[in-house]
């Protein structure tokens, strides 16, 4: 048949062949009465019924957003547990039991609870909890996020920027006001007191006229101050005598502008400054006998079961008792050194036992031979009484070689610091007085 459509003219071949093909075309077109009845052609404005679902009409619920959160804030009291807040807040043991148990970092956070932390709560509209916050400071946060069924708890931080300030004052009375009058706080001034203390006796050595100024650091969160940072620089002149102290941020410790450290082998008082019944005085009238006699020592009056440190490194030579010490603590820190602490009120640590500089020992008190509470200090280098406020004390490790260089050039530029800012205060003091 193939040779009988070949020996065709070539016309008919082409007319056949297009023949064929309107016909294939025709046959794949649909049924015009289909066309009519396709319900995918709506006239505009006529109504139509929908053939829905109902099984596709379920609606998920959608989580509201954390910023729409109703919030409420509970304040840990005295003796209060985390499941005594969550009773106050309405909440059930049973809650508290599911975030404890979704991590051990989310227990560690509900359980180890002081008094003054805060818990803040966010519920959404349905009063569902959704989200708890345990704010740690300015710009730190605990946040546990509900997660579907559970519960997921991160850290949560605010950017902190720093900016230097600057404080100075010049004692009238005593120390801790002029420090509080300058605006500084009370951390801010027992750091002050700690990274001079091994050079000045801050409960004898203050005197009128001594002074201070520091530059430190102020913690910005949000623009706003939050926080104050370290001492980054400080002088301090007392009865004539300056010592400067700048920060090395490499190790975290204070140097004179030489590199020398501020830190020496032994405070210069082995207490909180505190008021002072008698200086050192080798001809003092005893109180109890009224015998003048030597008084090798410090008394420094303070509340009864105030902590005493240890002035150094040592070991305990002697913890007892008697009648004229009442309980006593002896420690030798060298061949060379040993420092006597009497009339305590407990004794916290052995004969024989090592320890260390700024340890508690025992506390104040008011045993053996005394007309009232308070703590008597000694010191003796080769076995002879010494002024613990004015003997010279062997130094720490001072920053040596490239260290020192770096330190040195980095201590210029925060002492001229303090410098401007000192000049600044000034102009502004003399501008508001015009």
């Amino acid at each position: 048949m193939f040779s009988l459509f070949s020996r065709l003219p070539r016309l008919h071949r082409a007319l056949i062949i297009l023949v064929v093909v309107l016909i294939g075309i025709v046959m794949l077109l649909p049924d015009p009465k289909s066309l009519r009845d396709e319900k995918s052609f709506y006239v505009i404005g006529q109504p139509y019924d929908l053939a829905i679902e109902p099984a596709n009409l379920v609606v998920n619920k959608s989580a509201t957003p954390l910023s729409q959160l109703n919030w409420q804030t509970y304040t840990v009291g005295s003796g209060e547990s985390a499941a005594i807040v969550f009773q106050r807040a309405n909440l059930s043991s049973r809650l508290l039991y599911n975030l404890t148990s979704a991590s051990k970092e989310i227990e560690q956070q509900l359980t180890k609870l002081r008094p003054g932390d805060e818990l803040q709560f966010g519920f959404d509209g349905d009063n569902e909890l959704i989200q708890i916050k345990r704010p740690i400071n300015a710009y730190e946060a605990y946040v546990i996020t509900k997660d579907g069924n559970s519960y997921k708890g991160k850290l949560e931080s605010k950017e902190v920027n720093y900016q230097y300030n600057y404080a100075e004052a010049s004692i009238t009375s005593n120390f801790w006001n002029a420090a509080i009058n300058a605006g500084l706080t009370a951390n801010q001034i027992m750091e002050l007191a700690g990274i001079f203390g091994w050079d000045i006796d801050f409960a004898l050595d203050i005197r009128a006229g001594d002074s201070f100024k520091i530059l430190y650091q102020e913690k910005l969160v949000e623009g706003e101050v939050v926080d104050r940072g370290q001492i980054i620089a400080a002088i301090f002149t007392n009865q004539g005598d300056t010592f400067k102290a700048i920060l090395d941020d490499k190790t975290g410790n204070y140097y004179d502008e030489n590199g020398r450290a501020m830190k020496k082998a032994f405070l210069r008082s082995p207490l909180d400054f505190r008021r002072v019944t008698s200086n050192f005085n080798p001809t003092r009238r005893h109180p109890v006998t009224g015998k003048v006699r030597a008084h090798r020592g410090t008394d420094y009056a303070a509340p009864v079961g105030t902590p005493i440190w240890a002035a150094g490194d040592g070991i305990v030579t002697k913890s007892s008792y008697n009648q004229f010490n009442g309980n006593y603590v002896f420690i030798k820190h060298s061949n060379t050194y040993i420092t006597k602490y009497l009339h305590l009120q407990r004794r916290l640590v052995k004969t024989g036992q090592r320890v260390k500089q700024g340890q508690t020992i025992g506390t104040l008190g008011g045993t053996g031979r005394v007309t009232g509470p308070h703590l008597h200090y000694e010191f003796l280098v080769n076995g002879v009484h010494k002024n613990a406020r004015t003997v010279k004390l062997p130094q720490s490790k001072s920053l040596t070689g490239q260290a020192k260089q770096t330190f040195m050039a980095n201590a210029e530029i925060r002492l001229k610091k303090l410098e401007r800012y000192r000049e600044l205060l000034a102009y502004n003091q003399a501008a508001a007085q015009e």
